[in-house]
């Protein structure tokens, strides 16, 4: 029997994740009539919030959940090493939480943070929804998201470490459109959209600055096994933009490789810049321009805010901070 989950009740009473929390904890800041229909649809479902509300007891556990995607382990061990140094100096255990694609997992994520009682969570971007942060502001979680930031919210116990994408992402092209250069493209990064989003803004706002469109958003769909498949395939038929854009590593040496059997040459025919950087983009010919970003500093800055957070530390002036960063340029550029 397929079990019933607050995703399945707020469905059939058609109000939001956090709606039907505020419901279950007997809060009274929702109408009458919506509570009677999330009531109505408990009933009909034959929901149990009991076993969530088992995670209301106010003890602390001095252990803080870190959420990411199983995905981007790879990408992101810098920034789990700032967190876990500073988690050891304040005395934290850490509880992870990995996440894949698909809706059940995420809801198995959200009824297990809930159910052990953490004191805090960090979460990496594109991991969760509004919707679904509202809930466990509703259980009174506080949580830092840490990566890109996250869209303009009125959570109080939600703050932000992050880069800043969309203002990366216009000066670069800023730079290219005011020398004349307007051919650029963008290659979309599936496992971090969010980002994606942020970047394609920022370029979106430098070309409608100067009267024109951006148009080459490069995406594909699920039948290429990835990026090097769909771009060997990609620019036997599509000459490579002046200016190409990605966002990982595996992407720029998929670019790489894919321009030098269609018979292009960086910097010459087309230019590369890759947003993360590595050792390996340091180590490939031609080289890969990239940006320096502080990705430890991202992860121990996004834990200590966290901490504050949890004692409520009056010198934590803001719960959103924006990290900075800046250009490499390698041979891969002019």
């Amino acid at each position: 029997m397929k079990r019933i989950t607050i995703y399945d009740v707020a469905k059939e009473a058609d109000v939001s994740l956090a709606t039907v929390s505020r419901v279950i904890n007997d809060r009274n800041v929702v109408s009458e009539k919506t509570r009677v229909r999330v009531e109505e649809a408990i009933e009909k479902l034959g929901y149990k919030p009991n076993a969530i509300a088992q995670g209301l007891a106010l003890s602390k556990t001095t252990t803080v959940s870190i959420v990411m995607s199983e995905k981007l382990f790879q990408y992101n061990g810098k920034i789990l090493n700032g967190m876990m140094d500073v988690s050891k100096i304040y005395n934290y255990n850490i509880m992870f939480h990995t996440t894949s694609k698909g809706i059940s997992k995420m809801q198995d994520v959200i009824e297990s943070i809930i159910k052990s009682h953490v004191d805090g969570v960090i979460l990496f971007n594109d991991n969760f929804s509004n919707d679904e942060l509202e809930v466990l502001h509703e259980y009174q979680i506080p949580m830092v998201v840490v990566g890109g930031k996250i869209d303009e919210h009125n959570i109080p116990t939600v703050g932000n470490v992050y880069i800043n994408f969309e203002k990366l992402a216009y000066e670069l092209v800023s730079k290219y459109l005011d020398n004349g250069i307007d051919d650029i493209s963008m290659v979309e990064d599936k496992l971090n959209l969010s980002m994606m989003l942020q970047m394609k803004k920022g370029i979106e706002k430098a070309y409608a600055q100067r009267g024109k469109t951006f148009t080459q958003y490069i995406s594909y769909d699920g039948s290429y096994k990835g990026t090097y498949d769909f771009l060997t395939h990609y620019y036997k038929d599509h000459k490579p933009t002046k200016l190409v854009i990605t966002f990982r590593d595996s992407q720029a040496i998929a670019i790489v490789n894919a321009c030098k059997e269609a018979g292009y040459e960086m910097p010459d025919d087309t230019e590369l810049v890759c947003v993360l950087n590595n050792k390996y983009l340091s180590m490939l010919r031609p080289s890969v321009s990239a940006y320096n970003i502080p990705e430890y500093d991202l992860g121990a800055v996004a834990m200590r805010v966290l901490t504050k957070m949890l004692v409520d530390d009056p010198s934590l002036k803001t719960k959103d901070i924006e990290m900075g960063y800046s250009f490499l340029p390698r041979q891969t550029t002019k």
